[in-house]
């Protein structure tokens, strides 16, 4: 019996019927030439977030990312307006692209035919507007290299039910065996054009048995989840309305993936998180993790969220240790298929979603030819 309420067809995976059922194959994940088709049809063809409008709060400031992807750096600049610019380098000097700001986040489109942000980002971002990301102006940022195709590292954040078993160690003895026993269902999935998100419960603050946590959780009311104690500043009650979809008492975090590259995280506790997953080959790519809380009013709550971050990076750190034998595995070819579960669709959509932007860039290519 499931734990919670499954769409009427019976499964997410029978809710989105254009997903299929089939086995499905990583190549996109091993091979070179896919990649490079990947740069063009992907990268070069969709909006990315490089960063947040506080980056820049004065005229004349400005910030830089190197896009590997891309072949160059992308620098965004504000200018004596206040309107925020950005400019791909060049051989010739840099170059004018497209920049638009959704929500205080910076994104840039090496497209100048690309549709506007907004409707690019449809449905799901429409639903998080409203949400206080302008008031969580504590920033820790995590950034590593990985030994992993860049979709392998999102399949890894795009279902929780690794969690009890991957990082059974990070929960006291009796919760993890009982989290281990219990199974995980998440309590929502949505799919928007290329973008997706799952909701899950948990998270709760404080836990209802406070011997469910470590020692060091109960003194500082923080943890994984973050500090216990939801900040008060307007947006987190109500939530918007793309937040806990399900409407469940036990909600605790909803994750979405926003195409091609960037994922936020929303904790129920009133705090968020960002990931960025930045080719650098067909088998590399650098991972950044970024925490955003509101600004620390005392030395305990700075302590607090400090707990937070340092929680996350060992989480992430047990994530992303098990990618480079994922890589190796697949590069051997020796198991070419494999079955995704019902918890498993937002790994199915992903790879779709590069494959129909990689097949639409190869059939512009063939009617140039």
């Amino acid at each position: 019996m499931p734990h919670f309420a499954k769409p009427a067809e019976g499964s997410w995976t029978e809710h989105y019927p254009e997903l299929g059922t089939a086995p499905m194959s990583y190549e996109d994940s091993i091979s070179p030439e896919y990649y490079e088709l990947e740069r063009k049809a992907v990268f070069e063809r969709t909006w990315l977030n490089v960063g947040r409008v506080e980056q820049v709060p004065e005229p004349g400031g400005h910030f830089a990312k190197e896009i590997a992807a891309v072949g160059s750096s992308v620098k965004v600049l504000r200018d004596a307006d206040g309107t925020l610019h950005a400019f791909r380098g060049g051989p010739a000097g840099p170059v004018p692209i497209r920049c638009e700001v959704w929500e205080g986040f910076v994104f840039v489109n090496l497209d100048d035919d690309a549709e506007p942000l907004a409707t690019y980002l449809g449905t799901l971002a429409a639903g998080l507007e409203g949400y206080p990301f302008d008031r969580m102006t504590e920033v820790y940022r995590y950034r590593a290299d990985i030994g992993s195709n860049w979709k392998l590292y999102m399949d890894a954040f795009a279902e929780f039910y690794h969690a009890p078993v991957l990082h059974a160690k990070q929960y006291v003895g009796n919760e993890s065996r009982k989290l281990s026993s219990y199974g995980f269902e998440a309590l929502h999935y949505q799919l928007d054009g290329p973008h997706g998100m799952v909701s899950s419960w948990g998270g709760m603050a404080p836990p209802k048995d406070l011997n469910m946590v470590k020692p060091i959780e109960r003194v500082l009311r923080s943890g994984n989840f973050g500090p216990w104690d939801r900040p008060d500043i307007p947006g987190l009650d109500p939530l918007p309305p793309g937040l806990n979809p399900s409407g469940h008492k036990a909600w605790g975090i909803d994750s979405f993936v926003f195409f091609p590259n960037f994922m936020m995280v929303v904790w129920a506790p009133g705090w968020y998180l960002t990931y960025h997953y930045w080719p650098t080959a067909y088998n590399r790519h650098t991972f950044e993790g970024t925490l955003y809380f509101v600004p620390a009013r005392t030395a305990r709550d700075r302590v607090r969220q400090e707990l937070a971050a340092v929680t996350f990076k060992e989480f992430a750190l047990q994530d992303c240790n098990t990618l480079e034998a994922t890589q190796t595995m697949l590069q051997s070819r020796v198991v070419t298929h494999f079955p995704l579960n019902d918890q498993e669709i937002l790994l199915r959509h992903l790879h779709r979603t590069t494959g129909r932007y990689v097949a639409a860039h190869t059939d512009r290519l063939r009617a140039r030819a």
